[in-house]
């Protein structure tokens, strides 16, 4: 069956469908990453957004338990050519099963290196997936321009408590849209885990006595989160010591003054480099943000840089002056390095006062 892809500026690619028959309009943004492309569907954080992969051949290992989440996220899904026979010895199924069984619908068989180039030149921007073939642009377009993502925390967090249990530090990791695999790195490390829904108050938290708290990555604009913001100016001043990833790291530079601005076409990937300012090493990270701190807004008497980003220098990570809190806007629980920037957890672990 033909399908269309239709961008908010009037461009429109032809290709086949895949997974759901259906149509969706989303933000569409484009991920570098050659592998691990089951993590990238399942992440909470592409939650109001269709995923363009710039690798051309997608799905060829299948569907393996690399969950990141108990199930896909991502509005839509786009690729140059689908593997159609996965080979694989974890493989359990195929990516266009896959995508039916969730209600994804997505489109192959376009050029992605001519849409990519078409987001970094212009910005990330709507878009619709649709098998219509009598689509109408002068109907389409207006409704593209008018898609917002909204509030798309609420949709991918925990409804109720978690508990991971474990002899060691206790941790409360609030949950904006956490990847498994956060809870699962602290676990490993014999931490005790309890996740948090993202507006549960500072004082539950805190009443709960935690030796740490972790904040997650996310989706959406960091600055509709205000009810969070407000909470976790309370956990600022608790002096409990607190890590932050991603959409996390964000928030808490909002409860602290700074503000966030959105990325012409963000970065996401598993290949991009960030170098510790203390040390000077640059480490390759995994990213998935569209927004960044606005560092040149931060007051300096609060916090400083910790981390840059070497290709573009935006901000990637920062250090909370007289506190026990450091976070950053990469994904060190990701293994594109394969395990350069883990050693953060075990940083946090010594914030907390080691392991017991």
């Amino acid at each position: 069956m033909k399908a269309f892809l239709i961008l908010e500026d009037g461009t429109v690619f032809e290709g086949i469908s895949i997974g759901a028959e259906r149509e969706v309009i989303s933000e569409i943004v484009f991920n570098t990453s050659m592998t691990g492309y089951l993590e990238v569907l399942t992440d909470p954080s592409y939650a109001g957004q269709a995923v363009v992969m710039t690798y051309p051949l997608i799905g060829n290992y299948g569907i393996t338990p690399d969950m990141e989440s108990e199930k896909p996220w991502a509005d839509g899904y786009i690729v140059r050519e689908l593997s159609r026979i996965p080979s694989n010895f974890r493989s359990n199924g195929t990516i266009q099963d896959f995508l039916k069984k969730y209600g994804i619908p997505g489109i192959m068989g376009i050029d992605t290196r001519a849409l990519t180039r078409i987001l970094r030149d212009k910005g990330t921007m709507n878009g619709m997936i649709t098998t219509n073939e009598n689509y109408n642009l002068s109907t389409v377009i207006p409704l593209l321009k008018a898609y917002r993502t909204g509030n798309v925390v609420d949709k991918v967090t925990c409804t109720e408590k978690i508990v991971l249990e474990g002899k060691g530090k206790k941790v409360a990791l609030m949950d904006f849209g956490a990847k498994k695999n956060i809870a699962r790195s602290l676990h490993q490390r014999g931490c005790q885990v309890t996740i948090y829904p993202a507006h549960t108050t500072a004082e539950e938290i805190l009443a709960a006595k935690p030796d740490g708290i972790m904040l997650s990555n996310g989706p959406g604009d960091p600055a509709e989160c205000t009810e969070i913001i407000r909470e976790l100016k309370k956990l600022y001043s608790s002096d409990v010591p607190i890590f932050a990833i991603c959409l996390g790291h964000q928030l808490m530079a909002l409860a602290m003054g700074a503000s966030t601005h959105k990325l012409k076409y963000g970065h996401r990937g598993g290949n991009h480099p960030v170098k510790d300012l203390e040390t000077g090493r640059v480490y390759i990270s995994s990213q998935n943000h569209g927004y960044v701190v606005d560092t040149d807004q931060m007051d300096s008497n609060i916090v400083k840089p910790a981390f840059i980003n070497v290709n573009d220098k935006t901000n990637e990570g920062l250090s909370y002056i007289g506190k026990n809190i450091f976070t950053v806007q990469f994904h060190p629980e990701a293994c594109p390095g394969p395990q350069d920037s883990a050693y953060l957890f075990d940083r946090f672990i010594e914030m907390m006062g080691g392991k017991e």
